[in-house]
């Protein structure tokens, strides 16, 4: 770039000075534009500035105005993004979800329904059932199953017919093969109890009764 004179570098060195002082952030157009303006008035009259160097820098303002626009249109998506989230999240809460766990917090006045899922054809599926101390308290056979996503229920009773008290109970399904017994998935309702919202565009994370977060992405089936 031409020489701007020492008045000129002397009116640039206290205009930079001045910025500093007043604003500690990064270049933004109205400054950039300060910035030219300033170099203009004080370039060397026997070295004026080339018309290519004038468009250089009226490019980089160009380029300036169009990242302060960006951020601003993008800063307007994300705080759209936001009141969607929260607009959905209020939905929620009350709500079942189907999320994959092997505990659920059961009403035992009401039959129980869950699933799970089998990979490959097996002669015979169960669940087994327990109580928050771990004891077993009874089984629900499935028999023959060909593979795919299974549903089963429980009446609340244990292995003798005596209903049982309502409270948390884990749930493994287990499947028999040639070679051995294998521990199947399960997918298990459960009460959303609050949502919390991602931050900065994050994910939903729904608050569930009797396990805690759970991340909006692991929930099959919103409602039962």
């Amino acid at each position: 770039m031409s020489s701007i004179g020492a008045t000129g570098a002397a009116a640039l060195d206290q205009y930079q000075l001045k910025q500093d002082n007043t604003q500690n952030k990064e270049l933004g157009k109205n400054e950039f534009l300060n910035l030219l303006v300033a170099q203009l008035n004080n370039q060397n009259p026997l070295e004026p500035q080339g018309n290519g160097e004038f468009i250089a820098q009226l490019a980089q303002f160009s380029q300036v105005e169009g990242i302060e626009k960006l951020n601003g249109s993008m800063g307007s998506l994300l705080s759209g993004y936001q009141s969607s989230q929260a607009l959905q999240a209020s939905s929620l809460v009350g709500h079942k979800v189907i999320v994959p766990t092997e505990k659920a917090v059961v009403d035992t006045s009401e039959t129980f329904k869950g699933n799970l899922v089998l990979p490959e054809s097996s002669s015979n599926v169960y669940v087994n059932i327990y109580d928050s101390t771990g004891a077993a308290v009874n089984r629900v056979n499935l028999g023959q199953q060909a593979a795919g996503n299974i549903s089963f229920m429980w009446d609340g009773k244990d292995a003798s017919g005596k209903v049982l008290p309502p409270g948390a109970y884990k749930f493994e399904a287990q499947a028999s093969y040639a070679d051995g017994t294998k521990g199947l998935y399960t997918l298990l309702p459960a009460n959303v109890d609050s949502v919390t919202l991602g931050q900065n565009g994050g994910e939903l994370t729904l608050n569930l009764a009797g396990l805690g977060s759970v991340p909006l992405s692991q929930v099959q089936v919103i409602g039962q």
